[in-house]
């Protein structure tokens, strides 16, 4: 096997290895399924992969030249740009992944990092003042009890085009009392409606102790919270909640 052959494979092995750990980390914390669909980067996240890991190998395949003066400035030239392309892509990503899922009103609303206000992080409580680090968290907004302050948030959400979900100093602890309470959990045969009916009973017998749900309102397709008989989310699943 020729040197520049095996420059190729090795190049294309560690691409290969490094993508598979970071896809890893994205996947898995950054954005857990289903919330790379609902925020619409599943298509983007693969495609900057797959070009970053065959695109730097290639390269380093078509310059590779083994008496070649410029060789090692070349290769270091390319891999160099993989890196920071790779990085770059994988900021790009951090920047935009869901931070908090807030319970506002009726509904659960998700956040990502680049959304939050950044005037309002450090008014908040110690627990919402910071990005949870992988995955994103629960958290509810503090209803004002005042007609005119509730009012002013209308204006803010209506007029201003902002959510109060994007406030983290109006958050405060989840509490799912206040969803009993309240009569804002919907009964889970109404998801049927919106639904293919196969896929609706394919995730119920996955998620047998589900006994309500919550929409969960996002950036490009809206999910599903399950929750159990006390209100505790279960999980966010793939089906529209509402048409």
């Amino acid at each position: 096997m020729s040197k520049r052959l095996k420059f190729f494979i090795k190049h294309l092995v560690i691409s290969l290895v490094v993508a598979i750990l970071l896809l890893g980390l994205v996947f898995l914390f950054w954005y857990p399924a289903p919330l790379a669909k609902s925020v619409g980067v599943t298509t983007i996240i693969l495609m900057l992969f797959i070009v970053d890991i065959t695109i730097g190998p290639l390269l380093g395949l078509l310059v590779y030249k083994e008496h070649k003066k410029s060789l090692k400035f070349d290769l270091a030239i390319i891999i160099l740009v993989q890196i920071s392309a790779l990085l770059y892509g994988v900021f790009t990503l951090e920047q935009g992944r869901p931070a908090w899922i807030v319970y506002n009103v009726d509904r659960f609303e998700l956040v990502r990092k680049n959304e939050i206000l950044e005037e309002h992080i450090d008014k908040a409580k110690s627990k919402f003042n910071h990005v949870p680090l992988l995955k994103p968290q629960y958290a509810m907004i503090e209803n004002q009890k005042d007609p005119q302050k509730r009012q002013a948030d209308l204006f803010t959400e209506v007029l201003g085009g902002v959510s109060l979900s994007q406030m983290p100093d109006r958050y405060i602890e989840f509490d799912q009392n206040i969803l009993l309470k309240g009569n804002y959990i919907k009964n889970l045969d109404s998801l049927y409606n919106y639904n293919e009916k196969s896929t609706v009973e394919k995730i119920f017998n996955s998620t047998p102790t589900a006994s309500g749900y919550v929409p969960l309102k996002a950036n490009q397709t809206d999910m599903t919270v399950l929750l159990d008989k006390h209100g505790q989310p279960l999980k966010i699943v793939d089906l529209r909640p509402w048409n």
